[in-house]
């Protein structure tokens, strides 16, 4: 299902993050006067916003005019999946080739480069059938690039579409093709996109003690910032193995605010179809780390959930073999739960339905398994949970680690 692209506007953000250049172009305006403050391997230039914003929400990706001088006679690589999309559908590896950028190789996420596998699915390198280029796939065992397979490449590109979920991996292969280019000295150039959820800062902080591929930092489930924002907090919170940093450079988005409604052009990943589903995900995620389906294997992917051991009444749903499902929890197994396909948008991090289903699962103990505290970032809100502990006192446990992570998040941010 492909959503549409919403043309709000708002007031006029512009912000890019040369790699070493004096002067840039954003909209067709030279910039002039810049104000610029440095950090190590990172140069901010503020540009002077426009008046009042007639044109519509353009993406890192469509700021073309910022980034391809950057791109001019260098062997570039470029990581990304089928999100990376310009506003005409182009996907960026086409445009990049039609502009007669040197790409060498294509770096790919979980999902793959098309965005068809499953969730954890293993992905073997390959080619492009389109454009004959090599597919590296960065899951799997080798979540970041080894040296020889970054020999030869000038500059590396990034461009994927988070969600705004500590445990999307998106953001954890954001971190190892940082790390890489810092090992490598290759400056890595990030075009941003909008968080469908940059609004949303909330859920547990995660404890270092369960750090893992869907939660390396410790940052809260719901991080309310674009990936270009995050880089920099990965940078400047030295975040890196030995607490280097990447020679980092962002194409900011225009006309984006994190206020802004949002809806994604195409599936980020399979098991995500529609808004809705980008909406319920970091809630329903944690359902993964139990016994309850969250819908794989239907077509109302992270909008419905159930399993054989809730009451039998109500909604009801059984799991078939689909894409990005091929062996889905309780596949023929006809599950019990609730649709929330008409649920209004959520706000917050929703627990409620996680522990309605735990008090009305039939075997408590089984209910739980070992993923539920890497996916939560911590052991006390299953522990919560069990105890009957309400959700209003769950909540304010979070607080204080939600306020520290809000002033360090002050300090990356790109857009109000």
């Amino acid at each position: 299902m492909i959503l549409f692209l919403k043309k709000l506007s708002v007031a006029t953000i512009a912000l890019i993050f040369p790699v070493a250049c004096s002067s840039a172009i954003n909209n067709g305006a030279a910039i002039t006067k810049p104000n610029v403050t440095s950090t190590p391997h990172l140069d901010i230039i503020k540009t002077t916003p426009k008046p009042a914003a007639t044109l519509p929400l353009k993406t890192g990706a469509d700021n073309y005019e910022s980034y391809l001088p950057l791109l001019e006679g260098k062997k570039t690589g470029v990581v990304t999946n089928q999100s990376g999309l310009l506003s005409n559908n182009v996907h960026l590896v086409d445009f990049l080739l039609s502009k007669n950028i040197s790409l060498q190789k294509i770096f790919a996420p979980e999902h793959g480069f098309r965005g068809t596998a499953d969730a954890g699915e293993h992905i073997v390198d390959g080619k492009d059938s389109k454009t004959g280029l090599s597919i590296i796939s960065l899951y799997g065992d080798n979540k970041k690039p080894k040296a020889s397979q970054l020999t030869g490449i000038d500059i590396m590109v990034f461009d994927l579409q988070d969600v705004g979920a500590r445990f999307y991996t998106y953001i954890s292969s954001l971190h190892y093709i940082m790390e890489a280019c810092a090992e490598n000295n290759i400056p890595l150039l990030i075009l941003d996109r909008p968080n469908p959820n940059g609004n949303i800062i909330d859920g547990p902080i995660l404890d270092k003690t369960y750090t893992s591929f869907v939660g390396m930092h410790p940052i809260p489930l719901l991080h309310g910032m674009t990936i270009g924002e995050y880089a920099k907090m990965i940078n400047g919170e030295r975040w890196l193995k030995n607490g280097t940093q990447c020679n980092l450079t962002v194409i900011s988005c225009t006309n984006y605010s994190h206020s802004l409604p949002y809806d994604l052009p195409v599936k980020p990943s399979p098991n995500l179809p529609n808004a809705q589903a980008v909406n319920l995900y970091a809630s329903l995620c944690l359902f993964e780390g139990t016994n309850v389906s969250v819908g794989r294997g239907t077509e109302q992917q992270f909008q419905i959930y159930g399993s054989p051991y809730l009451p039998k009444e109500g909604y009801s749903f059984t799991p078939k073999p689909n894409l990005g499902a091929q062996n889905p929890l309780y596949n023929g197994t006809v599950c019990y739960g609730e649709d929330l396909t008409a649920f209004a948008k959520v706000t917050q991090l929703e627990l409620k339905w996680l522990i309605q289903a735990y008090k009305h699962t039939t075997d408590k103990a089984k209910f739980f398994n070992s993923f539920f505290t890497k996916l939560a970032g911590t052991e006390k809100l299953q522990e919560q949970i069990e105890n009957n502990i309400p959700e209003s006192t769950i909540r304010a446990s979070w607080k204080a680690g939600l306020n520290e992570f809000k002033q360090t998040r002050a300090k990356y941010l790109l857009y109000n």
